[in-house]
C-alpha cells in the first residue's frame, strides 16, 4: 500500500513533495498557509485576489482608502468607467505582499501565487500585466493561471526577463481548454510547466456549467488530458484537484496519471488559514445537504460554497470606489448593473463578501472536515496546524485520516 510520499513531483531541478495547497482567494491561503507547505517540500500557494485589500489587512497599507479619496464622487452612480486602480499602487502591493512571503520561505519547497483572469477590474490587459510582472519582479517561485481561458496573458509578461524562468502552470477542467492555450500560444515557444486538472469537486469557480457539472469526473478527465499530451508527445506534469480528501486519494490520482495532487479544503480549517472562526466552524459542522452549486458570482463561472453564506441574497450597494476587482473592460458588473435596474438577481456582490469572508467557498467534501478533527467539550470543534495536515496527506495509507493527537514520521 502506497503513500503520497513514495511519489516526488519534479519541477525541472526540483524534487518535490507531490502535495499542492490550492490558492484559496481572497485571504484563505495566507503567506502562513503556503510557507509550511515549502517549508515542508511541497508547493504552497498565496492568491492576489482582491491584493491591494489584502495587503491593507496584514501591512497597514491605505490602497483602499486612496482609491476610495480618488473616486469618491461616483459612489451612487452606476457608472463607473472612471472608477480605475492606480497601477503604481498595485504593483506596489503585490510586490510588497509576495516580496514579504518569500523572505521568509524556509525548506526545500516552492510558493506559487494564484492569479485569476476574471478579475478585470476595469482595465482587464492592465491590471493582469502589472499583477503577474509585480510577482515575478518580487521573486515568487512561480504562477498559476486561474479562473479563465488566459490564451492572451503569455503574451502580456513574454519580454519579462523571468518569463523563462519563473514556473508558469494553467488550471483546466478538460482537453479542449488546453488545448487553445498551447495553440494560442505555441508562438512564444515556451511550454506550461505543470497542468492542474481541477474536476468538478473543487472549491470556489469551477468550469463547468451549474447545471452539468455531476456529468463529470476528475479521473475522466485526467486520463483525457494524459492521453492529448501522450498523443502530442509532451511531457507536462499534471497535477489533480477537486476531491482529494485523502492521502489515497492522491495515490489513486497518481496511479491515474497524475504526478501530484491539489488540495484545498481541508486547509481551510487550519490554524494558519485565514478564514475567521465564525466561518471555520460552519465549515465543520455543515452536512453534505449544506453545500451547493450557483451562479451567485458576477463573473458568470457557477460556484461551489456553503448554501449559509451571509453574503448571499443580500442587496449589498456595490462598493466599486473601494474594490471594483470584477469591473468588466466596459465598466460593468453583473451585480452592478442588477442592483441599480433595482431587478431581482442570484448575483452578489462578490468583492464587498469575499473581502469579509462572507461568501463560504468549499470543496464537495466539506461536509466529511468534522472527521479529522475532535470535537471540544463546548460543541466547537478543534482547529488543526497545517502542518498536521500536510503530513497526513503524505504519510496515510488505506483511506484513513490522522486525528490531532497522532505523530508522523520525522
Amino acid at each position: 500500500m502506497h503513500c503520497l510520499d513514495d511519489f516526488r513531483l519534479t519541477l525541472r531541478k526540483n524534487e518535490l513533495v507531490p502535495i499542492v495547497i490550492g490558492g484559496m482567494g481572497v485571504d484563505i491561503s495566507t503567506s502562513q498557509l503556503a510557507l509550511t507547505a515549502a517549508r515542508l517540500g511541497g508547493v504552497g500557494h498565496i492568491s492576489d485576489a482582491m491584493i491591494t485589500a489584502v495587503t491593507d489587512r496584514h501591512l497597514n497599507t491605505r490602497f483602499t482608502k486612496n482609491k476610495i479619496a480618488r473616486h469618491r464622487e461616483w459612489m451612487n452612480s452606476e457608472n463607473k468607467s472612471a472608477v480605475h486602480f492606480d497601477l503604481n499602487e498595485l504593483s506596489l502591493a503585490t510586490r510588497l505582499y509576495v516580496s514579504g512571503t518569500m523572505e521568509k520561505k524556509r525548506g526545500t519547497g516552492l510558493v506559487f501565487l494564484n492569479c485569476m483572469e476574471k478579475l478585470t477590474m476595469n482595465a482587464p490587459r492592465e491590471t493582469l500585466t502589472t499583477r503577474l510582472k509585480s510577482a515575478m519582479d518580487a521573486g515568487i517561485d512561480g504562477i498559476t493561471l486561474a479562473a479563465g481561458l488566459h490564451l492572451s496573458t503569455f503574451s502580456y509578461i513574454a519580454d519579462h526577463p523571468r518569463f523563462r524562468d519563473v514556473y508558469l502552470g494553467i488550471i483546466v477542467s478538460s482537453k479542449r481548454a488546453l488545448e487553445l492555450f498551447l495553440k494560442k500560444n505555441q508562438k512564444f515557444n515556451r511550454l506550461p510547466d505543470y497542468i492542474i486538472v481541477e474536476g468538478p469537486l473543487a472549491g470556489g469557480h469551477l468550469g463547468f456549467s451549474a447545471e452539468n457539472w455531476q456529468d463529470f469526473s476528475l479521473s475522466a478527465i485526467l486520463k483525457e488530458v494524459r492521453a492529448f499530451l501522450e498523443e502530442n508527445h509532451l511531457d507536462i506534469p499534471l497535477i489533480a484537484a477537486g476531491g482529494v480528501f485523502t492521502g489515497t486519494d492522491g495515490v489513486e490520482m497518481i496511479q491515474n496519471g497524475a504526478a501530484a495532487v491539489q488540495v484545498a479544503t481541508r486547509f481551510t480549517i487550519t490554524c494558519e488559514s485565514g478564514l475567521p472562526e465564525e466561518a471555520k466552524q460552519a465549515y465543520f459542522a455543515a452536512g453534505e445537504n449544506d453545500v451547493e452549486v450557483n451562479m451567485a458570482s458576477p463573473t458568470g463561472y457557477p460556484m461551489r460554497m456553503l448554501k449559509s453564506s451571509p453574503g448571499l441574497h443580500q442587496n449589498t450597494k456595490p462598493n466599486c470606489e473601494a474594490y471594483g476587482f470584477l469591473l468588466d473592460s466596459n465598466s460593468h458588473c453583473a451585480y452592478l448593473n442588477d442592483y441599480y435596474a433595482q431587478k431581482p438577481t442570484q448575483k452578489t456582490c462578490l468583492c464587498s463578501h469575499m473581502r469579509n469572508f462572507d461568501i463560504w467557498t468549499c470543496g464537495h467534501n466539506v461536509f466529511r472536515l468534522k472527521e479529522t478533527t475532535l470535537k471540544n467539550a463546548d460543541g466547537t470543534y478543534q482547529e488543526l496546524p497545517a502542518e498536521h495536515v500536510f503530513k497526513d496527506y503524505q504519510f496515510s495509507k488505506n483511506h484513513q485520516i490522522a486525528l490531532p493527537q497522532s505523530d508522523f514520521p520525522r
